[in-house]
């Protein structure tokens, strides 16, 4: 008997529309990202504030340590050096669009891991961890919102700024 995968492809649903997939609840991080140029993403609301690129690689880094866990794979695959928030200076279009990039790869990547699992991997706590599978893929569907809302407000505020 196959195993099921009914849960697995709730997750994956979950997911996408966190990142890319058309939902009630309004724009998810890909969408909040749409039409961004380098200077809003490298723009600070204020001293010691995150960018929108910050937002937008904090949460591919995210993608990828939950990745590397659900693989039980070692640190230091991820594309950009640090983890978590990463040093940078002034963007141009093209490091923009490679950071859009490396966001959009850590996700696939990621949803690769989950479609191959089925629904008693869910339940597994990976990497020591003290919370199941599943409750790691909540929490990246989580955190996608939860970013996409700071970015919405961050571009709010920006363009209050440049209409002073």
């Amino acid at each position: 008997m196959a195993a099921s995968r009914t849960q697995v492809r709730l997750i994956l649903r979950i997911l996408d529309q966190a990142f890319n997939q058309k939902s009630w609840h309004g724009p998810n991080l890909r969408g909040s990202l749409r039409g961004i140029t380098s200077t809003q993403a490298s723009w600070r609301p204020g001293k010691n504030r995150h960018s929108i690129r910050d937002l937008a690689l904090h949460a591919a880094y995210w993608k990828y340590v939950v990745r590397r866990q659900l693989l039980g794979e070692k640190r230091g695959s991820f594309p950009l050096a640090g983890s978590n928030w990463f040093a940078h200076s002034e963007i141009g279009p093209h490091s923009w669009k490679a950071d859009l990039k490396v966001l959009e790869q850590t996700h696939q990547s990621l949803r690769a891991v989950v479609a191959r699992m089925d629904d008693a991997m869910l339940r597994r706590k990976p990497s020591r961890r003290s919370v199941t599978t599943l409750d790691l893929l909540l929490g990246v569907a989580a955190h996608d919102l939860y970013h996409a809302g700071q970015i919405q407000l961050i571009k709010r505020l920006h363009q209050r700024r440049s209409n002073r």
